[in-house]
Formats: C-alpha cells, structure tokens, sequence
C-alpha cells in the first residue's frame, strides 16, 4: 500500500541537468541519472489516491501505482517485471514522452506538482539494463505463422516484441540503414542515446525478430512478394511529410528547409562520429545544411522546434530565434480551458531553451527576404493574432508589426501532414484519408485484407506512448487473425483518443 502522506513529506525533485556549457559541447543526454535515494523519495509522494487517473492519462494502461510504491520499498525486479507488463520500450517513453499520466496525476487536482512519473519510469528502465540486460524472451514454441512489419520505429518494434514473443516468424522491413524509425535519426542523442535502441534491437534480435535494413517495400521490394512471405502485413511507416508554406514569398529559397532534414542530417554526423567516421552534416544531394555559425531562425514550438534549437546550440549556430504563431501560454493550466485530468495548454520549458536563443509568440512569417543570390538574408515577421472560426483558423497580421530577423538558415517546424505518399500504398491497396493518415478497421485492419496500420501511419503525427500503444493493440489483432493462442495485451482501439474535454 503507498505512503497516503509522502506527498506532504516530500516536494517534486528532479535530477539536476548536465551544465549548459558541458553539455552543448557534447551530445550526451541532458539528465545525469538519478540517485536511488531521490527517486525512492519521489516514488513515495504516488498517493494512495483510490482511483489513479494517471491510468486514463497513459493509453498504455501503465501501473503507475504500483511500481511506484515497488521503487518506495526497494523492490526494483518487481517494479521492472510491473513496468514491461505494460510498456515494451520504458526506457524509450521515459525519456521522449511529454508525460500525460503528470497532467493527469490526482496531486494536480489539489493544487500540488505531480509525481515524478516519468523520471521513476526512466529509472526502473535502466535498473532493467543493469540487473539482467535485458534478457530475451522467445517464444516456447512457433506457431508457423508469419508476419512482415514495415517500418522500425516504436510502434513497429512494439508489434514486432509482442508478436514475436508469441511465437510467430516476424521480419520487419526499414528502408533506412539502420533500425529505429524517428528514434534513430530524428530524435537527437541529447534526448536519447543512441545505445537504448541498439540494446532494444539485440533483444529482439535473439527473441527471432528479423531485420532487413535499407529495404523500402514498394521499391526494392513488391508488396506483392511482401504479401506472398508473409500471413499478415503490419503497415507503421510513421507520419513524416512534413506541413510546409509554399505559399510564402520566398520559400523557395536556398537555406529554407524543412526540419527533420536538419535533424536526420545531425543525427547522421553523430552516429558516424560514434563508429570512428567523419561526416558532413548535408541532405541527400550533399547540400549542407549545418547551423555552424549562422543565424538560426526555427518556425515552431513544438518537440520537433526544440529539438533543432538544441541541435543548433550544438552545432555553434551565431545565434538562434524560435518563432510562435500563439501567444504565450500561461505557466500553469487554466481550470476553465484545460480542466483537470486534461492535458493542459501551458509554456513548456525544453532544456534547450535554457541553452541559449531568443522565443518569440505571436509572430507569422511574412516573406523569406532573398539576399539578392537566391540564398535567405533574413525573414520578415508580424504579430498576429490567431482565432478560431467554425473550425478553421484565422490567423490576422497586425498592421505597422512588421520587422526583419537574420537568418542564414530556416527550419519549418510546423508539424506534419501525415504519412507520406509513397508506393507501397497503391501496391497494397490502401489510400491516405483527409488527415494524411491510413484508416483502419475496429480489428485494425486496412481496407485491403491481412494488411494492418498501427502508430502515427494511422493516427497522424502524435506521442511516443501512443505508437507503442497501437503497436500492442494491432499485434493483438493480428494474433487473432492468425488463430494464436490466447490474446495478447490491446490497451487501445482504433477509435481511442487522448483523454480530452468536451
């Protein structure tokens, strides 16, 4: 049973971050890890609260509760064994998830700071690595049945564990040269080390899972001979074409880029850093596209925003602005807009933003101002105001607002239009709808037969928890579909959504 008064003994602690001029020369993760002694302290303020609404705030049903109280009394194999019963990659949400089970917490509600949730989370994980390593779970015996899954990334490993795990032959296919999906090379290692995924990947590894990199089904690989290997498709592609502005004067100009261009780019160094080789941050057609003394501008602010500008930090960008269509969000949640358990509408801080570079709200770009080479000199702005009307946005420049900011590099962060279109789609027989996303069935599946969609591929772009979520539920479906014994966990249907007001 937890401690009903350690909330009232102990404040919200985390781990002091990594000093900003160490870690901006490195790439290391942001957090040091945390002393067992703070976090079985942060583990006690888990009240007994009777009904823990951080359940409905975790689509993955994660019994919060429960390891909590298991880290208070020191029980971490228990807490391990608790924590993977709901969540394949811990180690991947601890670290990546803006955590809706914290806004969601009961501490919230009477006016207190949430529990540690995450940063336990990201404990107990890595307690996992050093007790056992990791251990390999393969299945007692094969079923004879296989499954193709396309696409690495959380939801495509997290359906590739589980259905692996009940004794299916499954092989996933990753057009990239290496496996990991947006954890690889669109999350920078200052977020997440790279070494996490690697462990993930020799785990599933030895549990049977097959990998084929630099494979892209459609292209390389019909999937006609996909379909005639395999028993089952799972289609979790993600939802990587990214929302542009083509619209602006000057979009086309060069050093205007989309923002996972940039990431994947720096990504790449580091990795190729990491195996002893040297490497140029460039696109595919070797444009470079590195912040080394040049004046950043980042349109967006969001994960993906905060992500460049600690990339740029690193990179030793002259300087850094990150523009904000909305005004300022207020420090803590308004009851009457976001009531609690909601996820709320706050200014959320990254560590990047303590790093260094200048935030501004309110602001639309007017024009990318041509240096007179074809190359962006700057870009022009005005404050705005946004609006809603019968469900579209109107967003008005304020007359007389207009000013210039230098900028040798733009990255648009502005979100993502859902999966990108691509030959395997008409291979398959499945369409994007309106959002850009693939719909599915209640069982998961496409409209085409056997072929399945799981993660951002179907919801559109969205959280971490989400991804492994769906990949838990379709393999569930899948299971199914191919007469396994038993079921397997399904903490979502197609339909669920964020807890929300209404």
């Amino acid at each position: 049973m937890p401690d009903p008064n350690g909330f009232l003994r102990y404040d919200r602690r985390l781990p002091a971050r990594r000093p900003v001029p160490v870690r901006i020369s490195d790439w290391r993760e942001v957090y040091p890890p945390a002393g067992e002694e703070l976090v079985r302290e942060q583990a006690t303020r888990c009240m007994d609260c009777g009904i823990p609404f951080c359940h409905d705030g975790c689509p993955l049903g994660n019994r919060i509760p429960d390891w909590n109280d298991l880290v208070r009394t020191g029980n971490w194999d228990a807490a391990v064994e608790s924590l993977h019963a709901t969540n394949n990659f811990p180690e991947f949400t601890g670290r990546l998830c803006p955590a809706p089970c914290e806004a969601a917490c009961v501490l919230g509600l009477g006016g207190q700071q949430p529990v540690t949730i995450k940063q336990v989370e990201v404990e107990i994980a890595d307690a996992a690595v050093a007790r056992d390593g990791l251990r390999p779970r393969p299945a007692s015996a094969p079923t004879g049945r296989s499954v193709a899954v396309v696409g690495s990334g959380p939801a495509g490993l997290a359906a590739a564990q589980q259905l692996a795990r009940a004794g299916h032959t499954v092989t996933v296919y990753e057009r990239d040269d290496a496996i990991g999906g947006l954890l690889r090379y669109g999350i920078p290692d200052f977020k997440l080390e790279k070494q996490h995924v690697d462990r993930r990947v020799a785990q599933l590894t030895a549990e049977g899972v097959r990998f084929r990199t630099g494979v892209e089904v459609g292209v390389d690989v019909t999937a006609a001979q996909v379909r005639a290997e395999h028993d089952a498709v799972l289609l979790a592609c993600g939802a990587l074409q990214g929302r542009d502005t083509p619209g602006t004067p000057g979009r086309a100009l060069r050093g205007v880029h989309q923002a996972m261009a940039h990431l994947v780019a720096a990504n790449r160094v580091v990795a190729a850093a990491g195996d002893g080789r040297p490497a140029l941050a460039v696109l595919p057609d070797g444009t470079p596209i590195d912040a080394a003394g040049k004046h950043v501008v980042i349109i967006g602010g969001g994960d993906t925003a905060a992500d460049c500008l600690g990339v740029a930090h690193r990179q030793g960008a002259a300087g850094v602005h990150q523009l904000d269509l909305y005004p300022q969000p207020p420090t803590e949640r308004d009851g009457a807009r976001d009531p609690w358990p909601t996820w709320p509408w706050v200014l959320r801080s990254y560590p990047a933003h303590e790093e260094g570079g200048q935030r501004v709200f309110a602001v639309a770009v007017q024009e990318f101002v041509d240096d007179g080479t074809g190359q962006v000199r700057a870009v022009r702005i005005a404050e705005v105001t946004v609006e809603k009307v019968d469900g579209r946005r109107i967003v008005t420049p304020l007359p007389g607002s207009e000013r210039e900011i230098p900028a040798d590099l733009v990255l648009l962060a502005i979100g993502f239009e859902g999966t990108e279109e691509q030959p395997l789609l008409a291979q398959f027989g499945v369409t994007r709808n309106g959002r850009g996303a693939v719909d599915a069935r209640p069982d998961w599946q496409t409209d085409a037969d056997g072929v399945f969609v799981a993660g951002d591929m179907h919801r559109g772009a969205s959280l971490i928890v989400w991804a492994i979520a769906e990949g838990r539920a379709a393999a569930a479906a899948i299971h199914a579909y191919l007469g396994g014994v038993g079921e397997l966990p399904a903490p979502v249907d197609p339909a669920r959504q964020p807890l929300a007001a209404r």
